[in-house]
């Protein structure tokens, strides 16, 4: 039997569902309203199962631990230092583990723009559960929520803790789905290209070097940055060329050539290309 809440040493915070309505339609307040909030040490038995969806985002952060989630995708088992994302409008259930019951932290937001930015991000039912780069982080953050839910419910303490969630749900989007560990290959490479910006580099190259064909490294690099190699690299490239013209007062040769550009001619059209003014003009509209 599944519990969903009251436990020793519990926090929990619900807004009223007429306060929720009340600020929804307040001009100038944010697209993300949390909801619900709380916190579980050592959750024996708990869980939910809801077979009638809700309109708001479910996130669940396990300290220590562990539990699992479903969805319609399937039973998924849920770590210490794991983050559980669950979609609005789908039916899901989550619950503690039963020999290790879970600790945690979670809240529940709504936000008409939620769908767009969850599918975006990847946190959708196929891919519930997210390890992210910084667990201890996310935590904190879902305890930042709590803290101003339970402050008062001002609208500045409901801002705050909109701020909050919405800083958490970023980080998770930047973190790694648990089912595909390839992405962690992806993270070597990319780290190897913001260390290596001058060199000449090639996707054959970058692919050989994790083990990968080369269509098969391009597309998990897509999948997992949004971006091409090659347009990726140029982000990059042109990321500390614009911190160059800004800090220095290199040449635009010198720049370039820092940048991974031999021809100064080249970088300068690729410069253009991108900002839409040449380095020297760039260069002047930060003096």
């Amino acid at each position: 039997m599944l519990i969903p809440d009251g436990f020793p040493g519990q926090r929990l915070l619900v807004l009223p569902r007429p306060l929720v309505r009340e600020v929804r339609q307040l001009t100038g307040t944010p697209q993300l309203i949390v909801t619900d909030c709380g916190y579980f040490p050592r959750a024996h038995s708990h869980g939910f199962r809801r077979t009638t969806p809700v309109d708001e985002v479910v996130v669940i952060a396990c300290v220590d631990g562990a539990g699992w989630c479903e969805t319609e995708a399937g039973r998924f088992p849920v770590a210490r230092g794991q983050v559980i994302v669950l979609p609005p409008g789908r039916p899901h259930a989550y619950g503690a583990d039963a020999d290790d019951p879970w600790t945690l932290w979670w809240f529940h937001a709504s936000g008409p723009e939620l769908d767009a930015f969850l599918d975006r991000a990847g946190m959708t039912v196929r891919a519930p559960v997210r390890r992210p780069h910084d667990p201890h982080r996310v935590a904190a953050l879902l305890a930042e929520v709590l803290g101003w839910a339970e402050r008062d419910t001002t609208l500045p303490s409901l801002l705050a803790a909109s701020g909050a969630a919405w800083h958490a749900l970023t980080h998770l989007a930047a973190s790694r789905t648990v089912a595909d560990d390839s992405d962690a290959l992806i993270e070597q490479s990319v780290q190897y290209l913001r260390e290596h910006l001058a060199e000449p580099l090639s996707v054959t190259g970058l692919a050989s070097s994790v083990a990968l064909s080369t269509s098969h490294f391009s597309a998990l690099f897509k999948r997992h940055t949004g971006q091409s190699v090659l347009r990726y690299l140029t982000m990059l490239r042109m990321a500390r060329a614009r911190e160059l013209l800004h800090i220095t007062t290199w040449t635009v040769a010198a720049v370039a050539a820092e940048v991974g550009y031999p021809d100064p001619f080249y970088f300068a059209r690729q410069f253009k290309k991108v900002h839409g003014v040449s380095p020297r003009e760039y260069r002047g509209l930060s003096d």
